[in-house]
C-alpha cells in the first residue's frame, strides 16, 4: 500500500523534488540509457503525483506521474514522466499510478481529452485505461513512441 500526494510544484519540499528528480534520472537515462533534458522548463506549471511506501527515513518514492496542464505540452493535458522505481516494481503500483493520475487530470480538466506521449512498448497498457493511439510510431530520444489520446471523461458519461 502507498501512501499518496499530489501537489504544485510550489508545494514540493526541497526533499520531495530531490526524490521526484532523483527517480526521474534512475529511470530515464541511467536505466533506458538514454540522455535528455529532463529538467523541461513544464515542471513549474505542473502538478505532481507521487506514491510513498513507507515513512520516515525508510520512506521511497515507489511511483510517480507529472500532471500537465493544457498548453504545455500539448493543446489538452497530459500525463508524463510515469514511473515505477525498481525496487517497487511487480506489485500493481503502476496500475493504480495510472488510474490515481486519469481520475485527477480528469477532475482538474474535465472538458479535456487527455493527450500522452507514450513509449510504443506500452501502447497497450495505456490502452487499457481508455487510451487511444493517435499518432503513427516516431522516434523520442532514441525510443519509439506514439501519441494517444483519451477521450474527455464529459464525453465518456454521455454514452
Amino acid at each position: 500500500m502507498l501512501n499518496w500526494q499530489c501537489m504544485a510544484f510550489s508545494e514540493l519540499s526541497v526533499e520531495t523534488l530531490y526524490a521526484i528528480l532523483k527517480a526521474r534520472q534512475e529511470v530515464f537515462i541511467v536505466e533506458q540509457n538514454c540522455p535528455f533534458l529532463d529538467a523541461d522548463d513544464a515542471d513549474p506549471h505542473c502538478w505532481h503525483l507521487v506514491g510513498w511506501h513507507g515513512e520516515g527515513t525508510g520512506r521511497l518514492l515507489a511511483a510517480y506521474a507529472r500532471l500537465v496542464p493544457p498548453q504545455i505540452k500539448y493543446a489538452e493535458p497530459s500525463i508524463g514522466r510515469v514511473i515505477t522505481s525498481r525496487a517497487a516494481r511487480g506489485q500493481g503500483f503502476g496500475k493504480e499510478l495510472m488510474q490515481r493520475a486519469v481520475e485527477k487530470v480528469e477532475k482538474l480538466y474535465p472538458e479535456y481529452s487527455i493527450r500522452i506521449g507514450a513509449q510504443q512498448y506500452l501502447e497497450t497498457f495505456y490502452g487499457s485505461f481508455g487510451f487511444q493511439t493517435a499518432s503513427k510510431p516516431y522516434i523520442e530520444d532514441g525510443i519509439p513512441h506514439v501519441e494517444m489520446v483519451r477521450p474527455a471523461a464529459v464525453f465518456q458519461r454521455e454514452k
